[in-house]
This record gives C-alpha cells, structure tokens and sequence, in this order.
C-alpha cells in the first residue's frame, strides 16, 4: 500500500510564502517523477510543478520564478517552495506521484492566499 502524505498549506497573505511537502511511503520500488497539482473551485485540476528522479523540473508558466520544487530521494520526499503568492494562488494542492505504470494522488492540502 502506497500512501502520499501532505503537509504545509495554510492560510498565507498575499506575498507571503509557504513550503509544501509530500512524503510517500509504502511499497515503492521506482519511482519516476513526483509533483504539484492544484485545482481551484469551478476549475480544472493544472500541474503547477513536477519533478523526475533524475532532477530534471517542469514548472508552470502561472508559478515560474515564484514557485520551485526539489526532491530527496532518499526520504521519497517532495517540496513545492511558493513565494510571492498571489491570490489566484488559492486552491487544493494535491501531490502526485507515478512509479512505473502506477499513478498516486495524495489527499490535498488547502492553500488560501487572502488578505
């Protein structure tokens, strides 16, 4: 049984910063990539970062040069660093990660960029 577990959001004012993490444990044999997804009300779900076991990094236009995400593959953990949030920045972040043929979602975590 894998599980993805998130941890970090929260209620940020506009500018502000917040660090997401995503730990996976379980059985995991291989892990190819790990990343961000978010979704707003009345919107679809988007990919905000991911990131291969080889280091190399997709980011959204929407988050370039705010947002970055790293990896420790020894912990199986993901980061998503979000700085100068905005309030289109609000939304369930939910981490995914894919090993091999499977794909797993975390349970989300709410981020609310608000004055």
């Amino acid at each position: 049984q894998v599980q993805l577990v998130e941890s970090g959001g929260g209620l940020v004012q506009p500018g502000g910063s917040l660090r997401l993490s995503c730990a996976a444990s379980g059985s995991i044999f291989s892990i190819n990539a790990m990343g961000w997804y978010r979704q707003a009300p009345g919107k679809q779900r988007e990919l905000v970062a991911r990131i291969s076991s080889g280091g190399n990094t997709n980011i959204a236009d929407s988050v370039k040069g705010r947002f970055a995400i790293s990896g420790d593959n020894a912990k199986n953990t993901v980061y998503l660093q979000m700085n100068s949030l905005k309030p289109e920045d609000t939304a369930v972040y939910y981490c995914r990660m894919t090993t091999g043929l499977n794909v797993y979602w975390g349970q989300g975590t709410q981020v609310t960029v608000s004055s």
